[in-house]
């Protein structure tokens, strides 16, 4: 099984947990072992798209820790906890509410390339240890400013009067934490705030749309339909144009050669052998370079 299950994960699971719960129901249906990995973490806290990478496709799970996410968040005005969530201690009150319009003319200060510190409370690491690891001991946690950019950052109009909450939908690059972006929204507005709903809509190329639950998941496993649930390899790589490339071609890529003499527009390539991912391959100066090699060809084909 060499492919994409897109998970709608739910609230309060973590994402190792949610690769552990797709092995057990590929055990469950039958299926050869195989590898499993995530497209990028979602905290235990949050909902929503989780790429889950089988087979090869766990080769490109990496990419998608590259790709842009959007979220659709909900901002709590009036507390701020250590975490920045409802998980955490409260830390700062405060009785200011803002007004839909005073929050709508904020957030152009929080579109485009910004700054951030990331929360206390997250897997950054930090000295060789997880940044909550250190937190939940007491320690006092320096987090580094980082440069992300928010593509768009857009809320539904609501009420008049002040606001106890506001959800906003918020594009943004990687590495980008939406409950920093909470925090420091609130503080703008003159108040203190945190992440009481934080659900993913897409990763990447992936969407809600193409996603199953876990309880759909465990259904499938029993009718031993999951493989209908998955989305090809190559679906993780619906920016990369594809190249095609012959039987002998395709042969010397797997071996990991590179091919001289051959045009290509530069740029990263997903060389095809008929409809078979062969490998992400880079062009440049007529040669063409293995990226990351897939082993989807039969003995047969590779011959």
């Amino acid at each position: 099984m060499h492919g994409w299950l897109i998970l709608d994960k739910p609230r309060g699971l973590g994402s190792t947990q949610a690769v552990s719960a797709v092995k057990r129901a590929l055990r469950q249906a039958g299926e050869p072992k195989t590898k499993v990995g995530h497209g990028g973490t979602l905290d235990p806290l949050a909902e929503g798209v989780l790429p889950i990478a089988l087979g090869e496709a766990t080769k490109l799970a990496g990419r998608m820790l590259d790709a842009s996410k959007i979220y659709e968040f909900t901002i709590g005005f009036g507390v701020q906890t250590d975490t920045l969530d409802m998980e955490g201690v409260v830390v700062a009150e405060s009785e200011v509410r803002p007004t839909f319009a005073e929050v709508e003319a904020v957030l152009p200060q929080f579109t485009g390339p910004i700054e951030q510190i990331p929360p206390a409370y997250s897997a950054i690491l930090i000295d060789g240890k997880r940044a909550y690891d250190l937190a939940r001991a007491g320690e006092a946690v320096e987090m580094k400013t980082r440069s992300v950019t928010i593509h768009s950052l857009v809320t539904l109009p609501t009420g008049e009067g002040p606001l106890d909450s506001i959800t906003l939908t918020a594009h943004v690059s990687k590495g980008t934490y939406i409950r920093s972006l909470a925090r420091d929204i609130a503080l703008a507005l003159g108040t203190v705030g945190h992440v009481t709903m934080l659900r993913r809509t897409k990763a990447g190329p992936f969407t809600l749309a193409t996603a199953i639950s876990l309880d759909n998941l465990t259904d499938a496993a029993r009718e031993r339909s999951i493989a209908q649930h998955m989305l090809p390899l190559t679906a993780g790589l619906d920016d990369i144009p594809a190249f095609a490339v012959t039987a002998d071609q395709a042969a010397a890529l797997q071996q990991g050669r590179t091919l001289i003499g051959t045009a290509a527009t530069p740029g990263l390539h997903l060389a095809i052998l008929g409809d078979i991912p062969v490998a992400l391959v880079e062009a440049d100066d007529r040669e063409i370079r293995v990226v990351r090699g897939f082993n989807l060809m039969s003995k047969e084909e590779d011959r």
